[in-house]
């Protein structure tokens, strides 16, 4: 009797785990009952993709009703997830990240998929020209113009020569980020150190190649770098390297110097609009791809890091805020 009740449990508790793999969350049903439906795929539980869905739901808030899935950044859930969400009959499909849009593209004919988080749409195979949309997809790059952040950078370090800047072997998004970065170091006479990462268990290991030849180190939106931000503050700091970050959240929270980016929740307000375009019934073929321009870039510096590395603040910081 005793082993029936152990096997019983077991079967129940694998059963449970395999349902809660991938969680569909519906926002406010009681009283968004006859809205349409708009599914967002995440990818998983990340700062930047956060602040996006936050601006896509202020841009709609009490206009439709979301359905959310997210895969926690583990691929092989994410055609899985998609089918979920499709079940939903959305009117439209917001994906967030690389993968799971290249996924989209290629299962979902018969929705309008609206894409974010993307570096490259033409790079990562999504759209052949910069601007034009696919036959079922647009969206909302978050390219960041890298020599705007270089600049930022070069206020605070002047005689900073070299960049070191981790990057997922596994994601397009990563190997962009590598040549913008390359690019926009030229133009300063800096030197970028880009060093592979295959998996998120491999980080501290692989930091020590930035021990020494590095004068500072940056930290994008990777979906497979980003979440290891704590490990690789911890190995920086035992290095006396300081990080810069794409994302305002790690310098509010005093983890890194500085970041210069644009804000993640002003695209998600973009993806909102495209949105609402569809539901008023605009083709989607009609709407064009979108990219940051400067009104969407904002930078924070953190005294605190500041101070622990010797950067002086200048006073002619133009659109930054500083977090004491």
């Amino acid at each position: 009797m005793l082993k029936f009740n152990l096997r019983r449990r077991v079967i129940v508790w694998l059963t449970i785990s395999i349902m809660a793999t991938i969680v569909i969350v519906t926002t406010g049903l009681s009283k968004l009952e006859g809205l349409p439906v708009v599914a967002i795929a995440n990818y998983g539980p990340h700062a930047s993709l956060q602040e996006l869905i936050d601006g896509v739901k202020e841009q709609l808030q009490n206009e439709v009703k979301f359905k959310e899935a997210d895969v926690n950044f583990e691929q092989t859930l994410i055609i899985q997830m998609l089918y979920k969400l499709k079940a939903n009959k959305p009117k439209v499909m917001v994906t967030m990240g690389t993968p799971i849009t290249q996924a989209a593209k290629n299962l979902i004919k018969d929705i309008p998929i609206v894409f974010a988080a993307v570096t490259d749409p033409v790079d990562a195979g999504l759209i052949t020209e910069r601007n034009k949309p696919h036959t079922n997809l647009t969206g909302v790059s978050d390219s960041q113009d890298l020599k705007i952040f270089m600049a930022f950078v070069k206020t605070l370090m002047p005689d900073a020569k070299s960049i070191g800047l981790l990057y997922a072997t596994s994601e397009t998004n990563d190997a962009t980020l590598v040549k913008m970065m390359q690019t926009a170091a030229e133009l300063y006479d800096m030197e970028v150190v880009a060093v592979p990462v295959e998996q998120s268990r491999d980080i501290p290991l692989r930091m020590q190649l930035l021990n020494g030849t590095v004068d500072l180190i940056y930290v994008g939106v990777s979906g497979t770098i980003a979440p290891s931000l704590p490990t690789i503050v911890a190995e920086a700091d035992r290095m006396q390297i300081p990080i810069f970050s794409a994302h305002e959240e790690a310098v509010l929270n005093n983890y890194v110097v500085g970041s210069f980016g644009v804000s993640y929740r002003k695209l998600g307000n973009r993806v909102g609009d495209i949105i609402k375009l569809i539901l008023q019934g605009e083709d989607i073929k009609n709407i064009e791809v979108v990219y940051p321009d400067l009104s969407d870039y904002q930078g924070f510096i953190s005294k605190q890091r500041a101070a622990q590395f010797n950067i002086n603040l200048p006073d002619n910081l133009n659109n930054v805020t500083i977090v004491e």
